[in-house]
């Protein structure tokens, strides 16, 4: 068992709750002991606080530089209790042991994120003593307490009060993981702000070195199948208006696939300027609008696809209304997000207690700064897809769109941004019409839109399309001037441009490139049955859900049962199945 605490050493850039603590400690009799700013608040409180400067009879030197650098505190912080040898040093130097460590250290990270920080000042709040402290009072673990949390403080005067003036070991050991934790982040931000710069302070894009760290908020319950172990982790900095800072007001536990779909959503909805409502499944938007109120934007934005919406992440970015609420309510959703609710809408969605409501502030809303993805052995870095683009566009055919087609192509544009490449978005009137998502050929894209618009009763007919990258042949843009589309926006930048610019005026429909592509290529759900119908069928049928056994589609029409070209490609590539999911909807054997 370790001795009651006896002396304990205070050294706080965070002075909240530091004074009631500090009370706490010396009303159970322990000795306090410590530095500069943090003595005076003590010492002005009434506290009876000696200097650490007083105590190792050196004083503080280079302008508070050097103030806890000296054998008297760590020799009596590292000491180890059970060793005579270390006993007998103490003794014959004078030292006393210091059994309690609070410091937290100086706030570089806060420091470089304000605007105008200069080198100097970010060199300024490098903490030397205070990590050398916190590292040797949590390496010292089996004898010492390290506190560098203030939440943490109501929490060891309970327990010294309970416990004879002792920590347990494992309230230690924990302490000590929360510490090195505390100055391994405390680094890791000193190493990234220092290497992304040269020693001029001109920025450099990629440091040779990267550190990450992360704050868990919640272990879940499983990860993207039932067989998977996970946990939600924060950014060390997370912008209040990104999803890991939600505030979950009523509704179940988040799930992995939760988190990861309501991030969707939320980037997609808060690119709009206008009332918007977009609808994400499997982390692709399945319909999203804007207009003058949420229940518009969400009627229209629900009629894109109510089939693939069942199940879905609902995402305002605006308040929602009551009116609006009872709309949604009406249809299986997991989460719903907005910036506010009125009084009305939360009452009203809490009559369907599982669905899980989470609150988002629009106005301080931010993306990701970088995008991170894990390879085998790695894992790459690159800055964030947030550029937009105006309206300063290249129109490459004879007829320039509209004002009206003008609107429509910015909105498809911002939403094609979302969607899982090949992406190509049908729309018009500010609402999607057909959404085409995750496959490997441009074309297959642009027909399984088409068969998303005709499968819930849409025309096409004067819609414009967005295509997250060029059409590397003339194909696609054959597919979506067959459906009715009078304009098309796409980066531009395939070998055969020309060819696709002469199909368009062919057609005339209107192009303009926007010179920048939007690739989307996380791992998202792809319909491997819509895949295989769109390749196979100049005019696909349309798709049905089953909702029973959770398909995201299949056939709807009875013309469509029966066989199956076999000149396809993908009926060579994909024949079993095509054929296995035609048996499983009809009971047809082959």
């Amino acid at each position: 068992m370790t001795a009651p605490i006896a002396q304990a050493l205070l050294s706080v850039s965070d002075k909240g709750g530091l004074i009631d603590f500090a009370r706490g400690l010396a009303a159970l009799g322990v000795k306090l002991l410590s530095t500069g700013g943090t003595a005076k608040a003590l010492a002005d409180s009434g506290l009876s606080v000696t200097e650490v400067g007083d105590y190792t009879g050196f004083p503080e030197m280079l302008d508070g530089r050097v103030k806890t650098l000296h054998p008297k505190v760590h020799g009596g912080i590292l000491a180890r209790r059970d060793s005579l040898e270390h006993a007998a040093a103490l003794s014959k130097h004078g030292i006393p042991t210091i059994d309690l460590v609070v410091v937290n250290l100086y706030p570089f990270r806060e420091t470089v994120a304000k605007p105008g920080c200069t080198l100097e000042d970010a060199i300024e709040n490098i903490d030397i003593g205070g990590p050398a402290l916190v590292r040797a009072a949590a390496k010292n673990n089996a004898n010492v307490g390290v506190v560098v949390d203030p939440a943490d403080y109501a929490a060891i005067l309970t327990e010294l009060r309970s416990n004879g003036l002792r920590l347990s070991d494992s309230t230690r050991f924990r302490l000590a993981q929360k510490a090195f934790s505390h100055t391994a982040a405390y680094d890791g931000a000193i190493s990234n702000y220092l290497c992304s710069r040269d020693a001029a302070g001109a920025p450099q894009i990629f440091p040779d070195r990267f550190t990450w760290q992360g704050e868990k908020i919640q272990d879940l319950r499983y990860g993207e199948n039932p067989h998977q172990h996970a946990a939600f982790y924060r950014d060390e900095i997370a912008a209040p208006g990104t999803i890991a800072n939600y505030r979950q007001l009523q509704g179940k536990e988040l799930s992995y696939n939760n988190i990861a779909d309501s991030d969707a959503a939320w980037e997609c909805v808060t690119t709009l300027a206008e009332p918007a409502c977009v609808i994400v499944k499997h982390a692709n938007p399945c319909g999203a609008a804007i207009a003058a109120t949420p229940l518009a934007a969400y009627e229209m934005a629900l009629a894109t696809d109510p089939t693939s919406a069942f199940g879905g992440i609902i995402a305002f970015n605006c308040e929602v209304d009551a009116v609006t609420v009872e709309a949604v309510s009406a249809q299986f959703l997991e989460v719903l997000i907005a910036p506010g609710y009125s009084q009305g809408a939360l009452e009203a969605v809490a009559r369907k207690a599982n669905v899980r409501v989470l609150a988002l502030p629009r106005a301080a809303a931010a993306g990701h700064a970088w995008d991170m993805k894990r390879v085998g052995g790695g894992m790459l870095l690159q800055t964030a897809d947030s550029q937009s683009i105006g309206t300063e566009l290249t129109v490459v055919t004879r007829r320039a769109p509209t004002a009206r087609e003008l609107d429509d192509l910015m909105f498809a544009w911002r939403i094609a941004k979302f969607v899982k490449s090949n992406a190509i978005v049908y729309a018009a009137g500010g609402r999607t019409l057909g959404i085409g998502a995750g496959q490997m050929s441009r074309v297959d894209s642009t027909r399984i839109a088409a068969v998303k618009a005709a499968n819930a009763g849409i025309s096409l007919a004067g819609s414009v399309v967005a295509s997250d990258a060029f059409f590397p042949f003339r194909d696609g843009l054959d597919v979506v001037a067959d459906n009715g589309a009078v304009a098309v926006i796409q980066p531009g930048g395939s070998v055969r441009d020309q060819e696709v610019i002469a199909a368009a005026d062919e057609r005339s429909i209107a192009m303009v490139f926007t010179g920048m592509r939007h690739f989307r290529h996380d791992r998202g759900y792809e319909c491997r049955r819509c895949a295989a119908i769109a390749a196979t069928y100049p005019h696909p049928p349309p798709l049905s859900h089953d909702r029973e056994r959770g398909d995201s589609c299949g056939f709807a029409d009875p013309s469509a049962r029966g066989e199956i070209r076999a000149a396809s490609p993908i009926d060579r590539i994909e024949g079993i199945i095509v054929t296995e999911m035609v048996a499983n909807h009809f009971g047809k054997t082959r």
